[in-house]
């Protein structure tokens, strides 16, 4: 499966975004998905995931950010509410392909797009 991540941009501290993440083929639904960031100079971290088992979310983030899926239309969503600027990173989705659903190991996910940049000025 391909993945492309897109919907990252400037915004001030409280704002919101909502990052997508399309994907090819006809297999989408198959797949546990999450969404991971990067910000300059730290390891990437885990931001939320969706399986058949439910949502999971980064402490960090929970409350705040919704994770869903459309499988009709082979895209994943991350809705970003009440942004702050540590939320500044590069966003990644990714599709996992070991180890049970909603893992927050980046090394379960075999799949990635490219990364959208999502910027909170304070």
């Amino acid at each position: 499966v391909q993945l492309q991540a897109s919907g990252g941009g400037l915004v001030q501290a409280g704002g919101s975004l909502r990052l997508s993440c399309a994907a090819s083929g006809r297999t989408f639904s198959r797949y546990n998905m999450g969404w991971f960031r990067q910000a300059p100079g730290k390891e990437r971290e885990f931001v939320s995931a969706i399986s058949w088992s439910g949502e999971y979310y980064a402490n960090s983030v929970k409350g705040r950010f919704t994770i869903s899926r459309d499988n009709a239309n082979n895209t994943l969503y991350l809705q970003m509410n009440s942004l702050k600027p540590e939320d500044t990173a590069v966003y990644y989705c990714a599709a996992q392909i070991r180890g049970l659903g909603g893992s927050y190991s980046p090394a379960n996910y075999g799949y990635w797009g490219q990364g959208t940049q999502v910027t909170v000025s304070s």
